[in-house]
């Protein structure tokens, strides 16, 4: 008796919330204000665009923007003397062959660049430069003063988000510089030093999201991230290697795309004014199947060769 009641009441309950979880899946500016972007991002520079030349070099993020590309992603690190310095690594020895943490270092005296780095998500294809100079976030800032960018901060360190705060404060660069960080407990810290800079979602709210969409409560919730950076599914264990175990990578990249490669999610998100951009993708296949579920845009190694995809497919590169 009891069993039947509750499957008298509960059932056409949770129909009813499906029915109207879908409905505002598909309609989400009935419940939220859209938001208009500031800039759009169909092709991002993945560290300037580390396949074609040296890795965050000044000779790198030139050559990225002659092929146009709407966003710069950087990482930063700050020296001994207080410099913020565009690297991906704290530690030197993989792009400089010197075992020192940049923060050991006054910015004058950190070394150069190899003469030849490989490509992290291009395994066996390596990356030469005339210029192997380590640049400033300054030095950025005021050679590209409008050019959107992506700064990544790895670790705690609040000095260095006070230092970058900063510049964008100085360079008048609140609402085109986005910060980004795979910690929400970094991302706090961020969001405290320069709160008019938008944000990228961290893992932990990437997994929000999607366990809220599953749910059905993503229509429902507030999101005040801008910008969903994530991974591409079909790079795991091809390109990216998160496990040490070849298994455990198969079986991400399977429950991966399962779970993140649905149209109605992205479309939602685009909707609520977040732009989906898939990282990090050089080859063809891998462009296309980003922007044919909707993807915002894509971050690359190689800006010349998603800016001769993005030329030859035009409008179908958004809208297949």
């Amino acid at each position: 008796m009891v069993m039947s009641l509750l499957l008298y009441y509960a059932l056409p309950a949770l129909g009813s919330y499906a029915m109207l979880s879908i409905f505002f899946l598909r309609r989400p500016h009935l419940l939220h204000t859209p938001r208009a972007p500031t800039f759009r991002i169909r092709l991002g520079a993945h560290r300037g665009g580390s396949g074609e030349l040296l890795e965050n070099t000044m000779e790198a993020m030139e050559n990225s923007m002659a092929q146009r590309s709407d966003l710069l992603e950087l990482d930063c690190q700050l020296t001994r003397d207080r410099v913020v310095v565009v690297s991906h690594d704290e530690n030197l020895c993989r792009q400089s062959g010197l075992n020192r943490d940049v923060g050991s270092l006054d910015f004058e005296d950190l070394p150069l660049y190899k003469e030849k780095l490989e490509v992290y998500f291009s395994p066996g294809h390596f990356a030469h430069g005339s210029d192997r100079r380590m640049v400033r976030l300054e030095d950025l800032f005021q050679r590209f003063p409008r050019t959107p960018m992506s700064v990544e901060i790895k670790g705690k360190n609040e000095e260095l988000i006070r230092e970058i705060a900063g510049l964008v404060r100085r360079y008048d660069r609140n609402e085109i510089t986005i910060w980004a960080s795979e910690k929400s407990s970094v991302m706090k810290k961020c969001k405290a030093a320069n709160p008019e800079m938008p944000l990228s979602f961290t893992i932990s709210r990437g997994f929000w999201v999607l366990l809220s969409y599953y749910l059905g409560l993503l229509p429902f919730i507030p999101i005040p991230e801008k910008f969903f950076f994530c991974f591409l599914p079909n790079i795991i264990n091809r390109t990216y290697f998160p496990f040490s175990c070849s298994c455990l990578n198969q079986l991400l990249a399977v429950v991966s795309k399962w779970l993140i490669m649905r149209k109605s999610l992205i479309r939602h998100l685009e909707e609520r004014g977040v732009q989906v951009v898939f990282w990090c993708l050089n080859e063809e296949s891998d462009f296309e199947a980003a922007f044919s579920v909707g993807a915002t845009g894509v971050m690359t190694d190689y800006p010349t060769a998603l800016r001769h995809y993005l030329d030859n497919h035009g409008p179908a590169a958004r809208t297949s």
